[in-house]
C-alpha cells in the first residue's frame, strides 16, 4: 500500500465540507444562505473557498479566537499556487501577502522556495 499512487479523488478521510456548511446554513444562518449559494454549487471546494465560506457564514465576533483556529489550517498545492499567483499579480511583498491571507510570512516565504517558477 506504501508504494501505491492513491489518487485525491478517493481520501477517505477528507471531511465533506460541502455538506457541513450546508446543514450549518439549514440550521443556524438561513439568512446568509443566499451569500453562500455560489460556493456551494461548485462541483470541487478548494481551500480557499472554504476558507470563503467561513468569512461570509461567521462574522469575526463570532469566532471567540481566530490565533488558536489559524493552527489547524492545511493549504494543499492548489490554494498555495493561487496564493502566490495572487502575491504576484498585485505585486505584494511576503508581509503584505501573509496579512492578507492571514497566514505568517515565514509560510509565504517557504512556499515560494518550494515553487519558484511562480
Amino acid at each position: 500500500m506504501d508504494r501505491e499512487v492513491q489518487h485525491p479523488e478517493f481520501r477517505i478521510n477528507s471531511p465533506d465540507y460541502k455538506r457541513i456548511y450546508t446543514d450549518i446554513l439549514e440550521m443556524r444562518y438561513r439568512n446568509k444562505k443566499d451569500k453562500c449559494e455560489a460556493l456551494l454549487n461548485k462541483p470541487r471546494l478548494s481551500v480557499m473557498d472554504i476558507l470563503e465560506l467561513e468569512k461570509r457564514i461567521f462574522d469575526e465576533k463570532e469566532i471567540p479566537d481566530e490565533k488558536e483556529n489559524k493552527k489547524f489550517r492545511a493549504y494543499d498545492d492548489e490554494a498555495i499556487l493561487q496564493i502566490l499567483r495572487y502575491q504576484k499579480n498585485n505585486n505584494m511583498n511576503n508581509n503584505d501577502t501573509a496579512a492578507y491571507f492571514k497566514v505568517s510570512r515565514n509560510s509565504v516565504a517557504k512556499w515560494k522556495r518550494l515553487f519558484p517558477r511562480i
